[in-house]
């Protein structure tokens, strides 16, 4: 007898779940919109010199990712002790407040260095809000809709993320950034509401006290977990070296000759991508090989930030872009699926705050290194770099995480064996 066939709808078919991805959908879309803003009103007021510029941009990565690495572990632990949905909120108003800021300097036509301390503020509150947001979403839905509703918050995050740069980059070009911000508190007020109305079903675990060994037991879980280890060192450095988003300003203007709405939808390029990818991955049958398809994945990112690099053309560019987030697709729900299916819920939080920071590293940290390598072989040179040393990293991965090689169907993935013990014997184990 055939085995029944995959619901690609499983996990919309709860109304909890549908709330938590209406109140995600709404953040992600003003940290797009926000992020075209800010990036193309600092790049415009320093665009007299192109080195400057380009090193500017790069540092709103610094500023971001700083706070999140020193906040990341106490942000898990929050996530793990305290109401996850409590927080969520409470971070949705530190990000209303901080968009409200960025309004009015832009208004104001404050220093540059004033945007930079907004968005320190706001990577303040995105350590505790990541951590919690993934920990939550669990506990909204049976164990067995997970990888779905995994595949789901990846296409319509990407939607959101195509949706928004494009929005972000029309508002921009037509109203100003001011009215982008303004755009932003309405979304996140929206973000407010809606996760407001998700009840979590699962059951409540035992919190264990807050003590040092407590707190370190996410990173122990990581690096303890091999395969895990793996997947998010893969992603970190492929993304680390292969980002190009940072220097999209600099194509934009100057290079393709595109101006605020094209910089949007190159901007948007990689989420069409992504989208594309992920309405595919949902209606087909499990992969087999997950570990070789995520491989293979990243190489193609590496090799469509090569093309986005030499292409001269506007329509192949965002056609580079596209792939890019295609194949990025890949990468983030393998990774997110293995996390949530291996992780004991008593420690989702900080399990998640430690692949939140590797992602965030990779992320914000690639805009710094897109910046600094910009400045000195240019903006082209750090775009190709970037691609051959994605390469580079799949190679090594291949050879000290063989591990990835071996992963097989992720809807097959149990919690590993130290999940079934206690939080104590848990920490013992992976400390061993």
């Amino acid at each position: 007898m055939p085995a029944p066939k995959p619901d690609p709808y499983a996990a919309l078919r709860y109304s909890n779940y549908r709330y938590f991805i209406l109140g995600r959908s709404f953040f992600s879309l003003a940290i797009q919109m926000q992020t075209v803003a800010v990036s193309w009103e600092i790049y415009q007021r320093l665009s007299a010199n192109t080195k400057d510029a380009a090193l500017a941009l790069g540092c709103i990565g610094l500023v971001q990712v700083l706070p999140m690495m020193i906040l990341a572990i106490p942000g898990g632990q929050a996530a793990d002790r305290f109401e996850r949905k409590t927080i969520v909120r409470t971070t949705q108003l530190l990000f209303a407040s901080c968009a409200l800021g960025m309004l009015i300097l832009s208004r104001l036509h404050a220093p540059v260095e004033y945007f930079y301390m907004v968005l320190t503020l706001a990577a303040c509150g995105r350590a505790f809000f990541a951590p919690a947001l993934a920990s939550l979403f669990p506990t909204l839905l049976p164990r067995e809709a997970l990888p779905n509703a995994m595949t789901w918050n990846s296409s319509i995050f990407q939607m959101t993320a195509m949706i928004g740069p494009a929005l972000g980059g029309i508002i921009v070009a037509r109203e100003g950034p001011a009215t982008s911000y303004f755009v932003n508190i309405m979304c996140v007020s929206l973000a407010f509401l809606t996760f407001s109305l998700t009840v979590p079903v699962a059951a409540k675990t035992e919190k264990a006290p807050v003590t040092l060994d407590s707190l370190l037991s996410g990173v122990r879980f990581v690096f303890g977990t091999r395969i895990l280890l793996g997947l998010v060192s893969l992603d970190l450095f492929a993304v680390l070296l292969g980002g190009a988003t940072a220097l999209l300003p600099i194509f934009a203007n100057d290079l393709l000759k595109a101006g605020p709405v094209g910089y949007g939808l190159l901007r948007a390029a990689p989420s069409m991508g992504a989208i594309a990818m992920a309405m595919l991955t949902v209606h087909l049958p499990p992969w087999h090989k997950a570990g070789r398809v995520m491989l293979l994945g990243v190489a193609g990112y590496g090799f469509a930030t090569l093309l986005f690099g030499i292409s001269k053309i506007f329509w192949l560019s965002m056609f580079a872009l596209a792939l890019t987030g295609m194949f990025d697709n890949i990468s983030v729900v393998v990774r997110q699926t293995v996390m949530q299916m291996i992780t004991p819920d008593a420690m989702r939080g900080r399990v998640s705050a430690i692949t939140f920071l590797f992602i965030s590293c990779s992320n914000e940290l690639g805009e710094l290194e897109s910046g600094l390598t910009a400045r000195w072989m240019g903006a082209v040179g750090s775009v190709i770099f970037g691609g051959i040393g994605t390469l580079l990293v799949v190679l090594g991965s291949i050879v000290i995480f063989p591990e990835i090689t071996k992963l097989g169907r992720l809807h097959e993935l149990k919690p590993v064996e130290m999940a079934r013990a206690t939080e104590e014997e848990l920490e013992e184990k992976i400390g061993a």
